[in-house]
């Protein structure tokens, strides 16, 4: 292959900028758009009969088209899929930076905070993928670019295209296992959590200067490492270890969701606690009894290296709720997702078992002042209307508790009083109009959108505070917001669609900065929950 070969008849080499395992990359120009890109050339494994390697071009073919789908700032883009001489080749945006591989090679590590921002990064690109269905199965130091404090992946779902790194039917094994899950190693199906394993064993690397399997010269002998799952505790990671060993748990059910690797992650990074935020009062799920009350990383009980434990609270895996947006393929694995273990308790402990019962405790003493507030209320409404004639009804009746008003705590208006006329100089009965209960609309997701994007780009900061924090944290942080925004010179709403009482499709037209016009249609989700309508979720 020679530089100046036109593929596709519209792409023209420049130079090779790459070669691994699974394919050489060129520096290109797009000669229809006039714009450099990047064009990989996806390599076959060996020995590969007819069959088989028409099978997996086509598999390159549909893999190249899945990861096209995917829109981030901090993920190479997809443009387009084409053949060349019966070859698959991918062309993608082009970023003039190094590797995470070039800048630890030799040894050489980074520091913890640092580590921990490209892993933020990388990690809300992931969740994106994850949340639209798309595992990448081959997250390494090779596959994320690192440029003037911006990262980006690349190559989602190239390992499935060409062939996982396993052992092949011929005996062939193409790149390294040092980044496998543990699973994945031992034959077993990847998922989402696989790719959390893979993003500690990159960022391990990076630093403490070898992935946590060592990278030796003999590449099945780290693969059957790595299929025992014996970590070493990494030495230099300082803040980012307890962060990296939950990554690196041996069991996936132990592993965080990539949303909250990204906010933990996040954490490190701006020298925060890497702790996840602790669940609302209202959704938590109480411990069993015998169960760890506490728990260094996540809301969850489940502690590194445990199974059959799920994540409770703000990072928690729930089932979506109807109305949530649309499910776009799996988000979490399938295993449970309550906070219910999955063996049995360990019997409790007397400090437990007494903690346990706080809860109804408590319960009964706020039914007991309830009790008495309400009969404190009837005595003094007793002692109030002594004075009227007797054959007056009471104003309100023990069965007839006052509602909340909407947004506030004073009580609604009681219900009026039976029309019976009593004669009094005393006091002047006015009726009130019967009033219902109501509770707050369902935030309008499709006027929402509108607004949302009319302030983009010209306002990054306010459109950025119409964000939830969890989903800020998936963003990547401000900083990625706003630099991917910034490469934004108009952005369109050619529709909204409601698809939801909180929901919306939104079809969008980018114009960035070069002028390049580019489509797609992505689902929000709003929430009301801290009484603002922000976003709390979003994807393609």
């Amino acid at each position: 292959m020679t530089a100046d070969r036109l593929i596709a008849g519209r792409y023209r080499l420049a130079e090779r900028i790459g070669t691994g395992a699974m394919g050489v990359v060129w520096r290109a120009t797009d000669e229809r758009l006039q714009r450099v890109v990047a064009v990989k050339q996806l390599l076959l494994a060996p020995g590969l009969t007819r069959e088989q390697a028409q099978d997996a071009k086509q598999r390159a073919m549909r893999e190249g088209r899945i990861a096209a789908r995917l829109h981030h700032p901090h993920a190479i883009t997809v443009f387009d899929v084409a053949e060349e001489d019966g070859q698959p080749w991918l062309v993608m945006e082009y970023m003039p930076a190094p590797s995470l591989a070039a800048e630890i090679a030799g040894g050489r590590t980074l520091p913890p905070h640092q580590v921990a921002d490209i892993g933020a990064q990388a990690a809300a690109a992931l969740a994106a993928a994850h949340a639209a269905g798309i595992m990448h199965r081959d997250v390494k130091p090779a596959n994320l670019l690192v440029g003037n404090g911006t990262v980006k992946i690349t190559d989602f779902g190239i390992s499935r295209a060409v062939g996982d790194v396993t052992v092949t039917a011929t005996g062939f094994l193409a790149g390294t296992p040092a980044y496998l899950a543990p699973e994945v190693a031992r034959g077993e199906d990847p998922s989402p959590a696989s790719d959390v394993f893979a993003l500690g064993a990159t960022l391990y690397a990076a630093v403490e200067g070898a992935p946590p399997f060592g990278e030796g010269d003999n590449p099945l002998a780290v693969l059957h490492a790595v299929a025992r799952g014996e970590i070493p505790p990494p030495r230099r990671a300082g803040p980012l270890a307890p962060v990296l060993m939950r990554l690196l748990a041996a069991d996936p059910v132990a592993r965080p969701s990539m949303p909250e690797a990204a906010r933990a992650l996040a954490d490190v990074a701006a020298g925060r606690t890497p702790a996840l935020a602790a669940a609302p009062a209202a959704t938590r799920v109480m411990p069993t009894p015998g169960a760890d009350s506490t728990a260094v990383f996540g809301s969850g009980s489940a502690a590194a290296g445990s199974s059959g434990v799920g994540w409770s609270g703000a990072g928690a895996r729930p089932a979506p709720a109807p109305g949530s947006g649309p499910r776009r393929g799996p988000v979490a694995h399938s295993g449970p997702v309550s906070a219910a273990p999955g063996t049995a308790p360990a019997p409790a402990r007397p400090a437990e078992a007494g903690g346990a019962r706080r809860p109804t405790l408590l319960l009964v003493a706020i039914a007991a002042v309830a009790v008495l507030a309400l009969a404190g209320l009837l005595l003094a409404t007793r002692d109030r209307d002594g004075a009227d004639d007797t054959a007056a009804p009471p104003v309100a009746t023990p069965s007839a508790a006052p509602n909340p008003a909407p947004g506030g705590g004073a009580p609604q208006p009681e219900p009026p009083a039976p029309s019976t006329t009593t004669t009094t100089t005393a006091t002047t009965t006015t009726t009130t109009p019967p009033t219902t209960t109501t509770t707050t609309p369902p935030a309008d997701a499709a006027s929402f959108a509108r607004t949302y994007y009319g302030m983009l780009p010209g306002d990054i900061a306010g459109a950025w505070s119409q964000l939830t924090p969890a989903y800020q944290a998936q963003t990547g942080g401000f900083g990625a917001y706003s630099r991917f925004w910034s490469s934004i010179r108009s952005v369109r709403v050619d529709a909204v669609t409601p698809t939801g009482p909180d929901t919306a499709t939104v079809a969008l037209t980018y114009t960035t900065a070069d002028g390049t016009v580019t489509s797609e249609n992505r689902w929000i989700r709003v929430s009301t929950d801290d009484g603002r309508t922000r976003i709390a979720g979003s994807g393609l």
